[in-house]
């Protein structure tokens, strides 16, 4: 018999990350909530309000109506879905949604606690894909550490650091970047690319070309790279997730690129891959 599903980590890491995000919306000025953040066309309260609306659908609540028009920073249907959730707490109190945010969270942790252990084992539909649920739930991780950051970083109250949001962001663009060196840059056979993420989640990812394919590669020692893209580990995840523009880091020195620099700069270009 399986075991009881509160022992899944994920479910702690997403109760982690969730207090914590609570714990900064309540430090938010009443002023602060209508700030613009990292997300274009998205204040503080619209981070709060996207999140609500994501866990609400989880829990099979009814969705807003459909957008009868579409903003200029919605790109898919998958951002218009997130859109309508935001635009029905545009006359709502920052306030309030912090406090329905705190209600659908602390459902959604009723929930995940009572499914049965092997149910995180079941393939079904997720944002990348069909994975068993409980990679599904990494991702909700992944989204709800990434807009808690966004949030932080708008009102200016750092921290929610070097814990399993952030390293559940970092292992998710580690992974992407294969993607993005194999299919959006696609160098030549023999080129490759190493990512040296300083940090205390930092890390060495060595992607290298043969047969048109990009594969990771073991330590840097085995491979001479073709280029060195070095950066901390906040703008290797910023970029990954579309926070922050390349020309941007480049300019500040946040990125430093050895080597092939035509390749290391259409990496740098091609890093956000964030629906």
């Amino acid at each position: 018999m399986s075991g009881p599903a509160n022992r899944e980590p994920v479910v702690g890491h997403l109760a982690q990350v969730w207090t914590s995000m609570a714990d900064v919306g309540r430090a938010i000025g009443t002023r602060q909530w209508v700030l613009s953040t990292d997300c274009p066309g998205w204040t503080v309260k619209d981070q709060f309000s996207h999140l609500v609306g994501i866990e609400r659908l989880l829990l099979g609540d009814t969705p807003p109506p459909p957008l009868t028009d579409v903003p200029a920073h919605v790109a898919n249907s998958f951002g218009e879905m997130n859109e309508a959730w935001v635009e029905a707490r545009r006359r709502v109190s920052g306030s309030e949604v912090l406090a329905e945010f705190v209600d659908v969270t602390q459902r959604r942790l009723t929930a995940l606690r009572a499914k049965p252990a092997d149910e995180f084992d079941v393939v079904g539909w997720s944002p990348i894909g069909e994975v068993p649920y409980r990679e599904f739930m990494q991702i909700r991780i992944l989204d709800s550490w990434a807009h808690e950051q966004d949030v932080r970083r708008s009102v200016g109250r750092p921290g929610g650091r070097n814990g399993v949001g952030e390293a559940a962001v970092l292992d998710r663009c580690e992974k992407a970047m294969v993607y993005v060196v194999g299919k959006r840059v696609a160098p030549q056979d023999g080129s490759s690319v190493l990512f040296s993420v300083t940090g205390v989640m930092g890390r060495q990812i060595l992607i290298a070309m043969d047969a048109g394919r990009a594969s990771p590669r073991g330590t840097p020692s085995t491979l001479a790279p073709s280029v060195v893209l070095t950066m901390d580990q906040e703008t290797f995840w910023r970029l990954g997730l579309g926070r922050v523009e390349p020309a941007r880091v480049l300019a500040s020195g946040q990125v430093r690129v050895d080597g092939d620099a035509a390749i290391g700069h259409k990496v740098l270009a091609s890093m956000a891959f964030m629906i």
